[in-house]
């Protein structure tokens, strides 16, 4: 556990906001993939293998983020 705490910390910010804001808003239009998907988490039709790999896929980026954004938050806690 504590190594992927320190691969977190070594992870520039920098680099996971343009993750977030390339590979997980990609395409832009008509509307961002991330989107698309979890519409169809929530209405049920998330079933297709191909959309479960694009939502991870897409998703990926902001669970890094929301890790990192965590590791701090929970060490001061």
């Amino acid at each position: 556990m504590e190594s992927v705490i320190t691969g977190l910390n070594n992870l520039p910010w920098n680099l996971v906001i343009l993750a977030c804001l390339t590979l997980g808003l990609a395409p832009f239009f008509p509307e961002p993939h991330i989107w698309e998907k979890l519409k169809m988490l929530f209405s049920g039709t998330l079933s297709r293998p191909v959309d479960i790999f694009d939502f991870a896929m897409h998703g990926l980026p902001f669970l890094i983020a929301a890790a990192k954004l965590a590791v701090p938050l929970l060490k001061a806690g």
